[in-house]
Order: C-alpha cells, then structure tokens, then sequence
C-alpha cells in the first residue's frame, strides 16, 4: 500500500528519539518524549493558488523535518507509523 499525499500535505517517518543519555543512562518507556523530527517519505504536488497554478512544496523526500509535538495525523502503514502533515505545521528542515 502506497500513501500520496494530497495539496500541501507531506508523509513523514518519525525518528525515535535516543534511549539513553549521554551520561550512558538509559530512559523507560515513560520518560520518553513523543518525536519531534522525522523523514519526509512522500510530498503532494502543492497548494493550488488562486492562479490555479500549484505553489512549490520547499521540502523534498529524503528531507529531515522538525514539526510540533502534536501536530498532524498518524497513520500505520505496514505496520509502522507514520504523520501526515500540511507543509505549514512543519518548523524546519536540518541540514545534514
């Protein structure tokens, strides 16, 4: 099953956060906090702007991606979670 995102929405992978510190600690299930980066699976084709011209997603697959703690929506695919989100609830992208 393939997910295409629609308008400006994008499909992200949420990246787990560490499970230990840097002091070698390791963290319980309950004291992790929910991910807040991921990597952008899939982009729709643009928001259609009142021209009727689509306006250009400024993320691309492959792209890391900081969103809000609780924005979007999940969905499982295959078994794994997923977000979809529209591209304004993203906060940014990290440069590699």
């Amino acid at each position: 099953m393939a997910v295409k995102p629609l308008e400006d929405r994008v499909l992200v992978k949420p990246i787990e956060a560490e499970t230990k510190t840097a002091s070698g600690i390791f963290l319980p299930d309950a004291a992790k906090e929910k991910p807040v980066r991921g990597e952008v699976m899939a982009t729709g084709p643009g928001k259609r702007l009142e021209n009727g011209q689509r306006a250009t997603m400024s993320v691309h697959t492959g792209d890391t991606v900081v969103y809000g703690k609780y924005a979007g929506s999940e969905v499982e695919i295959k078994g794994v979670k997923h977000l979809i989100l529209r591209e304004s609830e993203l906060l940014g992208v990290i440069d590699r």
